[in-house]
Parts: C-alpha cells; sequence; structure tokens
C-alpha cells in the first residue's frame, strides 16, 4: 500500500503529518511523493486564509485525479470550518485537528469495507511518541509540536474556533521526543505551537516555554533548538535571563506584529502597542548579538486608512527586520474583522502589499549585507541538482547556498561557510558561501 500526503499551512500542521505518516510506514505501507500514485492521499488542511481554504479543497480534489479510487483522507482545520460542503462523494475519511492521531484507524476501516486486506490497527495515543525516521532527503530538520490551541481570538482570525482550547505536551513528553529525534540523527529540532507563548499554562503543574528550553538544552547530540512564532509580549528580561545559559538556542526570533499602528493592532485585538513590539526587539538585540528578528504584517485590514498604513511601513522600516511575511488581509466568516462594512477594496490591498514587500527588501538586504565575509556555522539540508548546490541555514536563519563539490554528500552535516555574496529573487533573499 503506497500512502501520499499533502500538508498545507503552520509548522504544527507539518509536524502531525509527519507523525501520521511515521505511524503509516510502521505499518508497511510505503510513502510516495503527492504527485504520485497511491493508494492513500492524505489532505492536512488549512484554514486561516481563504487562499489556504481553496487550495485545500483543489488539494483534495486532485487526489481524487490522481487515482479515482484511492481512499481520500483529509483532516485539520479546513474540516473543522467547512464539515458537510466537501466531503459528499470526495473525501473518505475526514477527520478534524484533535482526532489526526486515529486517522490510520480510520484509513484501514475504509479499506475493510472495500473488501482490501490490510495490516493490524495499533492503538491510538495522544502521548505516543513522535517520528523516529532520521533526517532524509526531504526533511533535516525535526518539528516538535508542544502545544496546540489558542485564546487570543485575535479579530481576524478563526484558529482559535477550529484549533480548540489550550493543550501543551508535558515537558518529559516532550524531552523524550526531543531525545529521540536527537537519537535519530536530526541536528536541529523546531518547537511549534498554535500559541507556543502559551505553552505550559494549562498543565496540572504549570510549565513554561523557558523551562522547558532550559530541558531540550541538555539533550546529546541536539545541536539547535529553533523556536516557532512568540508573542511581543513573551520577550522580558526575565525570559531572556532564563534562556540564555541554553547554548543551543537559536539567535531566532519570529515576533509576530501584523501591524505597525497602535490604531490598527486595537481593531486587531493584538494586546501590545508599538513600543511595547519595540521595547522587545531591543531587549532582543541586546542579549544576542545576532538576533534574526523576523515577523508577519497584514495590510489591508478592514478599516485601515492611509495614514494606519503608513505609521505601519514606517515602523517595519525603522525596526529592520530580517524579513517580513507579507500578508493581504483574508476575509474569513466566522471572525469579528469579516463583519465589518468597511473592507479595503483588493486594488488597494495590492498596492499596499507591494509597497511593504518593497520596504522588507529593504531590511533583508542590509541584515544581509553585514554578514558578506563571516565565517558562520550552516546545517546543510537539500541538494539542488539544477543548480548543483547545497542548500541550508545559519543558527539566525539566513538562507544559505555552497557549490557543490564531487564526491561529498554534506546533507544534515554543519559547516563552517565563508559568506562571500548575497542574491535576491522574487523577495527570496539567500547567501553564497565556501567552506572553510
Amino acid at each position: 500500500m503506497r500512502v501520499a500526503c499533502c500538508t498545507l499551512g503552520c509548522k504544527v500542521n507539518q509536524y502531525e503529518s509527519q507523525t501520521v505518516l511515521d505511524r503509516f510506514a510502521e505499518h508497511e505501507y510505503r510513502i510516495v511523493d503527492f504527485s504520485d500514485f497511491a493508494d492513500v492521499y492524505i489532505i492536512n488542511t488549512c484554514t486561516v486564509t481563504q487562499i489556504a481554504a481553496r487550495k485545500s479543497r483543489q488539494m483534495i480534489h486532485r487526489a481524487r485525479k490522481h487515482n479515482p479510487n484511492a481512499v481520500i483522507a483529509a483532516m485539520g482545520c479546513y474540516i473543522h470550518k467547512d464539515e458537510g460542503q466537501i466531503l459528499d462523494g470526495i473525501v473518505d475519511v475526514a477527520v478534524g485537528n484533535r482526532d489526526k492521531m486515529n486517522i490510520l484507524s480510520l484509513v484501514e476501516d475504509c479499506q475493510r469495507q472495500r473488501g482490501l486486506r490490510v495490516p493490524g490497527t495499533p492503538e491510538a495515543s495522544e502521548n505516543r511518541r513522535g517520528p523516529r525516521r532520521g533526517p532524509g532527503r526531504e526533511q533535516t530538520r525535526a518539528f516538535l509540536k508542544v502545544q496546540d490551541g489558542c485564546r487570543q481570538y485575535c479579530s481576524y482570525c478563526i484558529i482559535p474556533y477550529v484549533r480548540g482550547p489550550l493543550a501543551s505536551k508535558e515537558p518529559y513528553q516532550a524531552v523524550a521526543e526531543a531525545r529521540d529525534f536527537a537519537e535519530a540523527g536530526y541536528k536541529e529540532i523546531v518547537l511549534t505551537g498554535i500559541h507556543l507563548s502559551s505553552y505550559g499554562k494549562d498543565l496540572e503543574k504549570p510549565s513554561s516555554l523557558a523551562e522547558l528550553i532550559g530541558l531540550l538544552g541538555q539533550i546529546e547530540g541536539l545541536h539547535r533548538i529553533r523556536l516557532g512564532s512568540l508573542e511581543p509580549r513573551m520577550i522580558t528580561q526575565s525570559f531572556l535571563d532564563s534562556v540564555g545559559g541554553t547554548r543551543t538556542l537559536c539567535p531566532h526570533f519570529h515576533l509576530s506584529l501584523q501591524s505597525g499602528s497602535a490604531a490598527t493592532l486595537s481593531q486587531m485585538n493584538r494586546k501590545y502597542t508599538p513600543d511595547e513590539y519595540g521595547k522587545a526587539v531591543d531587549l532582543l538585540r541586546a542579549t544576542y548579538a545576532d538576533a534574526a528578528v523576523t515577523t508577519d504584517v497584514i495590510v489591508g485590514f478592514p478599516g485601515e486608512t492611509e495614514a494606519e498604513f503608513l505609521a505601519s511601513a514606517d515602523f517595519v522600516r525603522t525596526i529592520g527586520f530580517a524579513h517580513v511575511h507579507v500578508f493581504k488581509y483574508s476575509r474569513m466568516e466566522g471572525t469579528k474583522a469579516a463583519e465589518r462594512p468597511d473592507q479595503i477594496p483588493e486594488e488597494e490591498k495590492q498596492r499596499r502589499s507591494e509597497e511593504m514587500l518593497r520596504i522588507a527588501d529593504e531590511g533583508s538586504r542590509h541584515y544581509l549585507t553585514k554578514y558578506i565575509g563571516a565565517v558562520k556555522e550552516v546545517l546543510v539540508e537539500e541538494y539542488h541538482v539544477d543548480g548543483k548546490y547545497w542548500e541550508g541555514y545559519t543558527d539566525n536563519y539566513i538562507k544559505v547556498r555552497i557549490p557543490a563539490e564531487d564526491g561529498y554528500d554534506w546533507r544534515n552535516q554543519l559547516l563552517h561557510i565563508k559568506l562571500e555574496s548575497m542574491d535576491v529573487r522574487q523577495h527570496d533573499y539567500y547567501m553564497w558561501g565556501v567552506t572553510v
């Protein structure tokens, strides 16, 4: 039996897909590419934007087209939001976020109903360990989901309604899983969660992200701990003092911004001001000399005036981010922002997006320029046969390309690289380097 998976959306989805595929592999399924012919297609859906929801539908239909007789299984956020609209006659198995780990048994139930022979079904458990397969062609960084759920209720976001309440992994479970990853050969793990800053608050014995980082930093063979998206309010002197002794913590901090306008942030129900955000960035840069601060920005939020957009743009320019993900506001039914009558026209959102991207590019160029001539440690991730180069990342998340040398396989290797030049392709910045 061949199984293929398409993962849309966040790193939490990537972790969950990785875990699900590992369970299929344990039961003698062969994992193939989503574009290949398969007996089972899994679509891990996303509905954070209208584009993501549309792509989820497209991937479901594409899977059915690949093999009309395959078992089509859809799981995740889109299922919560649009269940009943896409399932009849297209999807054989549909599960929400909290039932994803049951998908193997549900798929095999479907196969049995069709008269197919399948292996025995393992018991499902939320506490079961994560993937144990070592780094391969498709991935050399391991995602470790430690938290689920959100209770922030930003006015534009559907995620709290489809992901549910806070649910943190016990520290001992997270440490055990991270140790498994290290023993399997992974040198870097990425801590992920729907609202990572809330980690530990819901546990019977409350914990914190700082405490977990300290525990993970003691794992032998684990060279890097990278964090997913954090709330700006998470960055305090106390937090930085707590994690400062963890030498494996990468100096890369993705602080969600969404807008540099105080008025727009208030309308979004974001719980900080631009001044508070700026102070968090100052603390990071005072603690980590090589700190890369990256972020997300939404343009065209309902009611965003030209003056508020310009304030947001000026703030992004002033901070000087290493990288900015720019999003045009996407109207999602079921959110407060979607009900507002003062929606911004699409052409105006496009104009603002292009301007914000231009400013973001300036910041990326400025950030990378100062590393020309520097020697950085790069974790090599993949080989690009078309350009005959290897690609990987520094600890502060600079993408680096290294010309291939005959006879050398650098996948999952930590190499000291001299960064010699910078290049850009459609808002994608990277550096070229050579081994030293």
